[in-house]
C-alpha cells in the first residue's frame, strides 16, 4: 500500500516485445527495481547505498584450451555435470527430477544414479492435444523411466484445470511471466510436493549449450543483433506501438535498444556467444529460472538445477560454438549425455513442456481469454481496442516467432495485474 503501482512504460515495452522479460534493474512496476545478476547490495542506517557486481560470465577458451577436441570438452562436459549433481544431491532425503524425456532432465536421472540414488522418483505432465499438436511427451519420459527404474508420476491435466488453477498461479509469480510452462510448473509442483521436499530440474542447459533455433540464425547472419530480433522478439516496432494506446507508447525501441547495446558489450566476440551470453545473463534469470522458482516454491518445492552451477555456466561459456552448434544444437552436451543415458531421447525432435490450449486458443480458454480483455473492469488503458479485435478475429492465426499466442501475452498481464490486485 506504500508504493504507487503506476507501470513503467519501457518495462511495458520490453514485457511485449522481450518475449515478457524485463531485464534489471526494471520490473513493471516504475517504482520497484530488482538487483542485476551477480550483484549485491548494502544499505547502512544513514541511508547510504553501496553495491557491486561480484560475477559476470566471460567468453571464449583460455589459451591453454585453444586445441582441445569435440571429445576433450565433451569429457569435461559430463565430469562439471556430474560434480554439480551430486553436489545438489547433498543433504536431500527425498529426491525428485521434473522429467520431461528430453536431453536435459533425462541426463539429471542418469547421473543421480550413478552417484548412488536408488530410491529415485521421476514426474512427467502432459496436456490435451489443440490445435493438431501434442500435449504431452509421455512416450520419452516413460523409456527413461522404465530404464532406471524409477517410481514414475504421470499427470495429465484437463482444459478446465488450467482454466480453474491459473489464476493461482498467476498470483505465485513475482513478475507477470507469458511462457506455457508456468502453469505445467505450477500443476507439477504441486503433484511432486507430496512426494518430494526437493528436486532436480534441467534449467539453464539451452542457454549455456546453444539449445534454440536462433542461434544457428545468428551464428551465420551478417547483422547479429538483426538475426536475435527476429527470431525471438514478439513484434516489431511498429505493431508494439499499434498494440499499446498512445500513453504508453515510446518512439524508441526500447527492448531492441537494450539488446543492441549488450551485444556491444565487450567479453563475447562471436556473434553466437552475444546471443548466448544475452539469454544466460538475462532471459534465462528472468523467465526459465524465475519461472521454475517461482512455480515450485508457491507448494514449498525447492528446485535444484544443476546445468546452472557456476563453474558449469563458466566452462559452458569457453567451449567453442562450433562444439555446440551442430547435431540440432547443444552437440557437446548431447555427446556427454551419450556416454550415460540411452540415445533415442537424444537423437529425437526437441521438445519442451507444451500447453496446446494455451497457444492455440479456442473452446473454454478463448472465452476465458476473451473475457480477460473485453471486461471492462479488465481495462486499465493499455491496449488499444482496435488490436485486441484483430487478434480475437483470428486467434489461431496470431503468433508469435516463437509460437506463442499474441492473444495470451495481452490476457496474462491483466490476469498477473488483476492477481496482484494493481
Amino acid at each position: 500500500g506504500d508504493i504507487d503501482p503506476m507501470l513503467d512504460p519501457v518495462a511495458l515495452n520490453h514485457y511485449l516485445n522481450f518475449h515478457a522479460v524485463v531485464p534489471a534493474p526494471r520490473t513493471l512496476l516504475a517504482n520497484v527495481q530488482k538487483l542485476e545478476p551477480g550483484t549485491w547490495m548494502r544499505i547502512d542506517r544513514h541511508g547510504e547505498v553501496e553495491r557491486s557486481t561480484w560475477w559476470q560470465l566471460q567468453y571464449g577458451p583460455n589459451p591453454d584450451e585453444r586445441d582441445l577436441t569435440l571429445e576433450d570438452w565433451t569429457t569435461r562436459v559430463l565430469d562439471a555435470t556430474r560434480d554439480a549433481v551430486a553436489i545438489r544431491q547433498r543433504a536431500a532425503v527425498d529426491v525428485g527430477v521434473l522429467l520431461s524425456g528430453g536431453v536435459d532432465s533425462s541426463l539429471l536421472v542418469g547421473l543421480l544414479r550413478e552417484v548412488g540414488v536408488d530410491d529415485l522418483s521421476t514426474f512427467s505432465i502432459g496436456f490435451e492435444d489443440a490445435g493438431g499438436e501434442r500435449g504431452d511427451e509421455f512416450q520419452y519420459s516413460d523409456l527413461i523411466a522404465k530404464h532406471y527404474g524409477t517410481r514414475h508420476h504421470q499427470l495429465r491435466i484437463a482444459e478446465h484445470e488450467i482454466i480453474d488453477q491459473l489464476p493461482a498461479a498467476f498470483r505465485a509469480m513475482s513478475e507477470p511471466m507469458v511462457s506455457h510452462d508456468c502453469i505445467a510448473f505450477y500443476l507439477l509442483s504441486r503433484e511432486v510436493a507430496k512426494h518430494c521436499k526437493g528436486v532436480q530440474s534441467g534449467q539453464g542447459a539451452d542457454e549455456l549449450f546453444a539449445g534454440y533455433h536462433w542461434y544457428p540464425q545468428v551464428d551465420g547472419a551478417n547483422d547479429a543483433f538483426a538475426a536475435y530480433r527476429e527470431a525471438f522478439f514478439d513484434r516489431s516496432h511498429a505493431e508494439y506501438r499499434d498494440t499499446v494506446q498512445p500513453a504508453w507508447q515510446l518512439e524508441n525501441d526500447a527492448a531492441g535498444d537494450f539488446v543492441r547495446e549488450h551485444f556491444a558489450r565487450p567479453g563475447a566476440d562471436a556473434a553466437v556467444d552475444k546471443a548466448l551470453r544475452l539469454d544466460s545473463t538475462v532471459m534465462l534469470v528472468d523467465d526459465p529460472v524465475k519461472r521454475v522458482d517461482n512455480m515450485t516454491m508457491a507448494w514449498g518445492l525447492e528446485a535444484r538445477t544443476p546445468f546452472l552451477d557456476y563453474r558449469l555456466a563458466e566452462l559452458s561459456a569457453r567451449i567453442p560454438a562450433r562444439f555446440k552448434l551442430p547435431d540440432g544444437g547443444k552437440q557437446v552436451l548431447k555427446e556427454a549425455a551419450r556416454r550415460v543415458i540411452p540415445h533415442e531421447v537424444i537423437d529425437r525432435k526437441k521438445g519442451y513442456f507444451p500447453v496446446p490450449g494455451l497457444k492455440h486458443l479456442e473452446g473454454a480458454t478463448l472465452g476465458w481469454v476473451r473475457d480477460l480483455l473485453t471486461d471492462p473492469s479488465q481495462d486499465r488503458g493499455l491496449f488499444n481496442p482496435a488490436m485486441i479485435d484483430r487478434l480475437l478475429s483470428n486467434p489461431h492465426g496470431q503468433l508469435t516467432p516463437l509460437r506463442g499466442s499474441k492473444l495470451w501475452q495481452l490476457a496474462a498481464l491483466n490476469l498477473w495485474l488483476t492477481e496482484q490486485g494493481l
